[in-house]
């Protein structure tokens, strides 16, 4: 029996993760379609029933976390369709991955760049 990884302050995707988070992943592959994104921004709960998102992810999403969504076994690629419908940018991720405020991330990147 394979001993879990674990890295402190992270959510690890393994076989685990996968099957608790298919669902909603398989919601986010559904948005590569224009029209799901649609059906999606029209009415999110019914959507949510549609794929039979646990009470859990339902949180996540209603939050705009996408650590709560990894949390929920989201997969980052599939969830990168569903930040982008929720008009979350890579500076917005990176913010929510630091703890810090999307301007404070963003004069990191400043100052980082500068040296």
């Amino acid at each position: 029996m394979a001993q879990k990884r674990e890295i402190a302050g992270t959510t690890v995707f393994d076989g685990e993760q996968a099957a608790k988070g298919y669902q909603l992943n398989k919601m986010c592959y559904s948005f590569n379609d224009p029209e799901n994104r649609k059906k999606f921004l029209a009415d999110q709960g019914a959507y949510f029933d549609k794929y039979k998102l646990t009470a859990e992810q339902r949180a996540a999403l209603a939050t705009g976390s996408v650590l709560k969504m990894i949390e929920a076994g989201g997969n980052a690629y599939y969830l990168a369709k569903l930040a982008g419908i929720l008009g979350l940018g890579v500076q917005d991720i990176g913010a929510q991955q630091t703890g810090m405020s999307v301007e404070a991330f963003k004069q990191k990147l400043l100052d980082a760049g500068r040296q």
